[in-house]
């Protein structure tokens, strides 16, 4: 008797956690937001190219700069891999030479808010490129709470750990005795907003106005521009001085080294 409690318990558990979704559902859930999220994408990319004030134009002084002490960065994290003391010195002279060293060059500080204060074209485009994906997202993530709460609409075909409950199974009431293979509406949604940059990629080409990582290199350019140049500039030439460049730093003995690796290898046959 309690061996057959036991198995009905665990077969009304399973049961309980095993739902038969509706075939309709694919059809008016699905499929309509997956397809409003893509055209949503289409619009906003479209009306962005529309709205844009062209390209902003980059002062060269100012890129060299930037660019100068990216190279000096790279140059101080890896100078260890520079096999002779002299080509190490030789780069640092570049940067650090007194008289017409890259690092030694007097620079101005450009103050990114007089600069947006002086230039209204550039807070006006970040006002627009931030309206329209506010916007769009705000609207679509009302209409799928407002028409689409609660459905449970998918299933993962592998198993999932007790973590992915939280992404998946959003705005579902049932959520703690469900199993957590099952995808809700709004979790679909947001799956579908972090998950087409490579649809967006193929049909509106590389680059495009609502790719997420070219947003990001444009605001890192933007932070680089506005830099303290001259405190990095200092920074960095005296990174440059405290490093001391010995002839061989990793290549020192490599020679007998790989005799040694090469000896235990024909051993081990």
């Amino acid at each position: 008797m309690a061996a057959a409690s036991t198995s009905g318990a665990s077969s009304s558990s399973a049961l309980s956690n095993s739902l038969t979704l509706d075939p309709a559902i694919r059809t008016w859930v699905l499929v309509p937001i997956s397809l409003a999220m893509f055209l949503i994408g289409v619009i906003r990319h479209h009306a962005s190219r529309l709205l844009a004030t062209g390209p902003r134009k980059v002062e060269l002084k100012a890129v060299r700069e930037s660019q100068a002490v990216m190279r000096a960065s790279r140059l101080r994290m890896n100078h260890a891999w520079i096999s002779r003391e002299a080509s190490f010195r030789m780069r640092r002279a570049f940067f650090n030479d007194k008289k017409e060293g890259v690092l030694q060059q007097k620079v101005k500080n450009n103050n990114p808010q007089a600069q947006m204060m002086s230039d209204p074209s550039m807070m006006q485009d970040m006002m627009m490129k931030n309206m329209s994906m506010i916007i769009p997202q705000s609207l679509t993530f009302m209409w799928v709470s407002f028409f689409f709460s609660g459905f449970v609409m998918a299933k993962a075909p592998f198993p999932l750990t007790q973590k992915f409950r939280v992404m998946l199974q959003r705005g579902i009431d049932i959520s703690g005795s469900l199993d957590v293979t099952y995808v809700s509406s709004l979790s679909w949604y947001f799956m579908n907003m972090f998950g087409m940059r490579g649809l967006f990629t193929l049909t509106l080409g590389e680059g495009n106005a609502i790719d997420d990582t070219a947003l990001m290199q444009q605001q890192m350019e933007q932070a680089g521009a506005g830099m303290d140049k001259a405190n990095a500039f200092v920074m960095e030439r005296e990174n440059l001085e405290l490093i001391e460049a010995r002839d061989g730093m990793v290549y020192e003995k490599a020679e007998e080294r790989a005799a040694k690796v090469l000896k235990r290898a024909l051993r081990a046959r």
